[in-house]
């Protein structure tokens, strides 16, 4: 299950370390996902509308696309940013949304956090019946507050996943082929792989 990679912002003072914000934002997200209320299949919309919330509460959107764009972010102008933002936001939601909803009673054991700086790295293992896998979260503060800009999930970055992809595609066909598969939702791009189902390639940005 991709689901603990989410979060709920709350302030950095609130929060203190990276690893208490990485800890009350599986809290928060097991908590939505647990509650006998919202599995009720007339609250499904509701649910799934507040679990969006949640992701883009602790998650940087702006700072994810950038890392994904690499070179090409710095040719797009404000408007041209924006619509990216927007359009991967949404991209990445409907691609994680069923994997979330589909959290089944897994563990988290918080391994020990690395900080330099305003950057942080928090390791975890998400453990279930069958497996376990490490999940590392990539943070840096923000106005006070910790947002996370990447996760690895065994070993494989979501960023470094989606930034080769994006290559390919504007290096053989064009930055507006990217956007329009983008919106079109195209299966050209895929979630990255790993043992742990359809996760997020090798080696951190």
């Amino acid at each position: 299950m991709t689901a603990l990679w989410l979060g709920h912002a709350a302030p950095a003072s609130a929060a203190g370390s990276a690893t208490e914000a990485v800890r009350g934002t599986i809290d928060e997200v097991i908590r939505i996902l647990s509650d006998k209320e919202m599995k009720q299949p007339a609250r499904h919309q509701e649910r799934r509308k507040l679990l969006e919330t949640v992701i883009w509460g602790r998650f940087d959107d702006k700072e994810m696309s950038k890392r994904s764009l690499a070179a090409q972010w710095t040719k797009l102008n404000e408007a041209e940013r924006e619509e990216f933002v927007g359009l991967f936001r949404s991209f990445l939601t409907d691609a994680y949304a069923d994997k979330i909803e589909g959290y089944a009673g897994e563990q988290v054991q918080y391994l020990g956090e690395r900080l330099e700086g305003a950057y942080a790295e928090v390791r975890t293992k998400l453990l279930s019946e069958k497996t376990s896998y490490p999940m590392e979260y990539r943070l840096m503060e923000k106005s006070g507050d910790w947002v996370v800009y990447d996760i690895i999930v065994d070993g494989i970055s979501l960023v470094r996943n989606y930034r080769g992809q994006f290559e390919r595609i504007i290096r053989a066909e064009s930055y507006a082929a990217l956007v329009e598969k983008l919106r079109k939702k195209s299966k050209d791009i895929t979630a990255p792989k790993t043992k742990g189902s359809d996760r997020s390639s090798r080696d951190p940005s």
